[in-house]
């Protein structure tokens, strides 16, 4: 053995390469005739793995059929589907990959163009698997990065045409895998607008299964991860596959189960939306990068895993561990209907309730063609004369010089304490353009469109070509120059449609690069800035986005029932402070419910970023009364969702009484906040017990809860025997913090 690191080690006699952490190990080898042939994926292997028994024969399917493969190439007698398909000039795709050589680095490289997981020696090791098809000499690098402290492996290719002629790349899945025989069940977010990140469970059977995106980007129908399980794994126990892809486009994920057994998941780019081009003796394409954590914890231990790694290796943004201000949007308080007069009176009483950002949201912008309603205006980034007479930079700091006033964060919450000044911020639609508009009336070339099929609008909007260079540089001059007119701190980033009459199938891949361009630019140029990603809400919650913004708006649905299934779904894989959550009036405007505003709010709390979509002028006075108790609130919980982990006691898509729970990440478990939930009242029926979890057994808590005295548990008492906590009614909830004695 040679070269090897404490994760990666190297049987060279046997060409078996092995990836072990503390929870996981993953383990391959090279066979005589050169395939990659996978061994195990799972709880770590101390010693060598036990003899192959030999799988089933016969039938018309070959070796390659009936053995687990760690790159199925396409067209040599696996008549399951590749992993890989590449196309020559005379139409074939057969390919056949041979191991050539491997390399470990320590650390791990960038991918170029693309947003991916990072980390120094200490956090990251990678293994480069070479393979090489004698007869197209097309390689493959297959990169491999294990990050140890949380039993994640990250996985792309990079694919370089070495031969005399352009080849195609028609699929390059990023992460394939081939899983024994056996019973499994696969997971899925799915949903749609104001339904995001549903929990969908089904058993895998045999056959092919699966979702996928074909909007050009990530899209609410179908997020970009997928889980699989045995049907016996619950939230704390059982062995949970995790796999998630960094990748804001279209995306492919299947799970096909082959005749003789084995279940192989491909996780990746759509293949509709690639056929990329690689142009003769050196063309190269990289994919996207696909993480796949293991836990032996069920669904919770895997989702903190993803948590914490995502904090720490995937977001880039300055705000990724800061507690993140009270905000005020004024959207479903004035939708188009906006002006700097009621804006400042919005922001004015935010200001005095405590609230520490006035969001202004769509329809601030528009000269010739002024932004009234959606129909106009997009594209056309310069503040609109008529309704700001005074300029954005003068409304701007008008609102920076309100005092907050701030609240003393002690229990009874009454006494004036200290003032801050009220931060900015704005809304925009870069990627977007409304054909009324100056910048399409001058450059209807940069829209998205197909030669002789006439433009498909959405929304009363088309798509702007971010493949163009000149594109990205018009998007990143007119964001440049709103930045530096004003005192600005916050941005929210708007895209509300998908991608129609594409002049190439490779033309999202293309976009997408050209997005991540952007992003780079704009968030290393404005570093302070708290960006957060929208998409009609969650339509573009991915890994890619997160890589540059700390926080995305998790739904345009604010009722706070449906709040509770989009946010606990979206957390099996994103960390809650990435979640925008705010508190919105009633009856709800999407679902017409009305709910109590304490409901509301300690929902909202679920969130990094928790703030009020609603006119704080027309609450009554009542309701008016409570918000800076909410808002001081909201920052004490704050914190702990940033940064703690979390624990989904109960989930509200298999009970009543969903429950979230989050301890601090110190080893002395310190201090934590439970969020208990009752969505509906049940007549002659006991609520069940709230078992705590990821307390130290031994220490002592003390739980404090507003207008409760505060008493002592132990943590294996809260752990094992639980919290009786009375929520009667309909839409109640409690909120509760502990703190180790």
């Amino acid at each position: 053995m040679s070269n090897q690191t404490p994760c990666i080690t190297v049987n060279e006699t046997t060409k078996t390469f092995s990836l072990t952490s503390p929870g996981v190990s993953y383990i391959f080898h090279a066979d005589p005739s050169g395939e990659l042939i996978h061994d195990h994926f799972g709880p770590p292997i101390t010693s060598h793995l036990p003899p192959d028994i030999g799988g089933p024969d016969g039938g018309w399917g070959s070796y390659l059929t009936r053995v687990p493969r760690e790159l199925p190439d396409s067209g040599r007698g696996d008549f399951r589907l590749p992993a890989i398909r590449i196309r020559k000039r005379t139409g074939n795709t057969v390919l056949r990959l041979e191991y050539v050589s491997y390399e470990i680095i320590p650390g791990k490289p960038k991918l170029p163009g693309l947003p991916a997981t990072f980390g120094e020696e200490s956090d990251v090791s990678t293994l480069v698997i070479h393979l090489t098809d004698p007869v197209s000499l097309i390689s493959v690098y297959v990169s491999y990065s294990i990050f140890p402290r949380y039993d994640a492996i990250a996985r792309s290719l990079r694919i370089v045409n070495n031969g005399d002629e352009e080849v195609v790349v028609e699929q390059a899945a990023s992460f394939c895998v081939d899983m024994p025989s056996g019973e499994w069940e696969m997971l899925q977010l799915s949903g749609d607008w104001a339904r995001e990140a549903r929990v969908v469970k089904r058993p895998v059977v045999l056959g092919t299964q699966g979702f996928q995106s074909l909007t050009g980007y990530s899209s609410h129908l179908h997020n970009p991860f997928l889980v699989l399980t045995s049907p016996r794994t619950t939230e704390t126990h059982g062995q949970t596959y995790g796999f998630s892809l960094i990748y804001s486009g279209s995306h492919s994920f299947q799970v096909e189960k082959g005749s003789v057994g084995l279940t192989r998941v491909l996780a990746g780019m759509h293949p509709d939306h690639l056929s990329w081009p690689l142009s003769p003796k050196g063309g190269e394409f990289t994919t996207p990068e696909c993480v796949a954590v293991f836990s032996a914890e069920g669904l919770g231990g895997m989702s903190r895993k993803y948590h914490s790694l995502y904090r720490g290796h995937l977001c880039k943004s300055r705000w990724v561990d800061r507690p993140r201000p009270a905000l005020i949007n004024n959207w479903e308080a004035t939708y188009f209907d906006m002006n700097q007069q009621n804006l400042a009176l919005i922001a004015k009483r935010g200001s005095e309730l405590g609230v520490g950002l006035f969001v202004m949201d769509d329809g601030w912008f528009g000269v010739k063609h002024p932004r009234l309603s959606d129909n106009a205006g997009l594209g056309d980034w310069v503040v609109n004369p008529e309704r700001f007479p005074d300029g954005l930079g003068d409304f701007v700091t008008r609102v920076t010089g309100f005092e907050v006033k701030k609240l003393d964060n002690k229990e009874d919450n009454t006494e004036d304490k200290t003032t801050t000044k009220m931060k900015f911020g704005i809304w925009v639609e870069p990627e977007m353009v409304n054909p009324a508009s100056e910048l399409f009336e001058t450059h209807p070339e940069w829209v998205l469109q197909a030669e002789g099929y006439p433009l498909t609008e959405a929304r009363n909007q088309l798509v702007l070509d971010l493949s163009q260079s000149a594109v990205q540089d018009y998007i990143i001059d007119k964001l440049t120059d709103i930045l530096n007119s004003a005192d600005i701190s916050y941005v929210k980033w708007d895209n509300n449609r998908g991608m129609h009459e594409l002049p190439s199938p490779s033309v999202p891949h293309a976009y997408m690069l050209g997005l991540y361009r952007v992003l780079g630019t704009l968030t290393t140029r404005f570093p302070e800035v708290l960006w957060e990603g929208c998409a009609s809400g969650g339509g573009r919650f991915d890994p890619g986005l997160y890589h540059y913004w700390a926080q995305s708006w998790t739904s345009d649905n604010t009722d706070a029932i449906d709040r509770l299934f989009i946010q606990f779904g979206t957390s099996l894989v994103y960390p809650p402070s990435s979640m925008g959550a705010h508190v919105s009036a009633v009856p709800n405007h999407q679902t017409g419910r009305t709910t109590p505003l304490e409901f509301r709010a300690h929902v909202a709390l679920m969130g990094g970023s928790f703030g009020f979509e609603l006119d704080l002028n027309k609450l009554p006075e009542e309701e008016q009364a409570q918000i800076p108790r909410l808002v001081a609130l909201s920052e004490k919980v704050n914190p702990l969702v940033i940064t703690g982990d979390l624990y989904r006691l109960e989930r509200p898509d298999e009970s009543n009484w969903p429950t979230a729970m989050f301890v601090s990440p110190d080893k002395a478990k310190s201090s934590a906040v439970v969020l208990a939930y009752r969505m509906q009242s049940i007549i002659n029926w006991h609520s069940p017990p709230v078992r705590l979890q990821g307390l130290d057994p031994e220490a002592t808590y003390e739980l404090e809860e507003e207008g409760q005295e505060a008493v002592e548990y132990t943590g294996r008492t809260l752990m094992n025997a639980g919290l009786r906590l009375a929520l009667k009614g309909d839409y109640q909830s409690r909120v509760i913090f502990l703190r180790r004695k």
